[in-house]
Order: structure tokens, then C-alpha cells, then sequence
């Protein structure tokens, strides 16, 4: 009992520390899934390893570095403190990865939903980085929406659930980006995602970016 009473004060706090940070993204709308559907998403956000990127060559682990230098210098911005930019944007490569997702689509998905804010909520109630809704926590969660505002669940979560609306639309990102918008079939949110995530492209991906359609993002 007492636990419980600590995790209500601790989200009531939180509640009035971000009144002032609400969100202007859309939100998920919630929608039957099948048992076996609901059984593959919980096993996908519920497995707690941990975010350690591994390499099959030299060459790729220096991609990577290079790319989470130059991540790391654009979000100085938004993130002052240097190891709070590098956990973030490891933890960001890692679950996108692991959700078959690029890492600049979900950085301009965060851009766009809440601003790299970890703490943001909707006026419709969802939650943290990606805008996710709480009641993905009780479908393929513990139930605990509070565990959403902790950055590597909250990545976890709109990762899983952005690559379950890329699988429901048969790789339609532009669907599966306004599902997740809860605005499926306008242009708005996905353009909007879609120019933030140019903006996140290292240079040498930016070109060819320019001259490619939005659906071909999903190939």
C-alpha cells in the first residue's frame, strides 16, 4: 500500500511539473488486437535487454560512432548535457534497430510528437518522447502507464507500436505514420515527420533523400 501511495505522489508531481509541457501531437487510437498479436508486441516490449549495440565489423561500429557524434552535436540544442545526449541517442539507435526502423525516421517522429521532451503529455493523454498512449501499457504492457515516461520504455513502446502500424499497412509509412497519429489517411503528420527526418539525415544520406517519395522510405 504504501509503494502505491509513493507512485501516486510521484506522478502527481510529475503531472504538475509538466502542466506547462504539453504536447501538440496526435495520439494512437485504440483498436482490438488479435491474441496473437498482443502476445508478440508484449513479448517485444517486455524483454529488458539492455541497449548494447554490437558489430559485425570495425566498419560498422565506426559508422556508428560517427553517426552518434554527429547526433549527439545537432541535439546539443535541446539536450545541454553531453551524457544525457549520448544515453538518449544510444538508446534511440538501439530500440529503432531492433524495431527494423531507421534512426532518423524516429528522431524526426520525436521531433515532430513531442519535441525531445521526455516529460511532455498530450492534451489526449499520451506520453514521454514518442507520445505514447497509456493504454498500450495495459494491452501489451504491466499496466504501469508511469513506466512510459522512463526514456528506454517510451522508446521501446512507440518503436514496437510504429513498427506494428508499418506491418498492419503492409509498409505503407505514410498509413502507418498517420495511425500513429491517430490521423490515418491526411497528409499533415506524415509530411511533417517526414521533413524532420531530413533534418536528421547525415549528409551523405541527405541527397539522396531529397530526390526520393515518402513511400519509398518503407522499402
Amino acid at each position: 500500500m504504501a509503494r502505491r501511495t509513493d507512485r501516486a505522489r510521484i506522478c502527481v508531481g510529475i503531472g504538475l511539473l509538466i502542466a506547462a509541457q504539453i504536447a501538440h501531437g496526435g495520439a494512437q487510437v485504440e483498436e482490438p488486437l488479435a491474441n496473437s498479436v498482443r502476445s508478440g508486441l508484449s513479448a517485444a516490449v517486455l524483454d529488458a535487454a539492455p541497449p548494447r549495440p554490437s558489430f559485425e565489423s570495425i566498419d560498422d561500429r565506426l559508422q556508428y560512432l560517427r553517426w552518434l557524434g554527429e547526433m549527439s552535436e545537432r541535439l546539443k540544442g535541446r539536450k545541454s548535457e553531453h551524457a544525457t545526449r549520448v544515453e538518449f541517442l544510444e538508446t534511440l539507435w538501439y530500440e529503432s534497430r531492433r524495431a527494423g526502423l531507421e534512426p532518423e525516421l524516429v528522431l524526426g517522429l520525436i521531433q515532430v510528437e513531442s519535441g525531445f521532451r521526455k516529460y511532455a503529455v498530450s492534451r489526449a493523454g499520451a506520453i514521454g518522447y514518442m507520445q505514447v498512449m497509456p493504454f498500450w501499457s495495459w494491452l501489451i504492457g504491466d499496466g504501469d502507464a508511469a513506466r512510459l515516461f522512463h526514456m528506454q520504455a517510451n522508446l521501446r513502446f512507440g518503436c514496437v507500436i510504429l513498427r506494428h502500424y508499418l506491418d498492419m499497412e503492409r509498409g505503407d509509412l505514410f498509413l502507418a505514420l498517420g495511425r500513429y497519429n491517430g490521423s490515418r489517411g491526411r497528409p499533415e503528420y506524415p509530411d511533417a515527420v517526414f521533413a524532420a527526418r531530413r533534418l536528421w539525415l547525415r549528409a551523405d544520406k541527405a541527397a539522396a533523400a531529397a530526390a526520393a517519395s515518402a513511400p519509398a522510405l518503407a522499402r
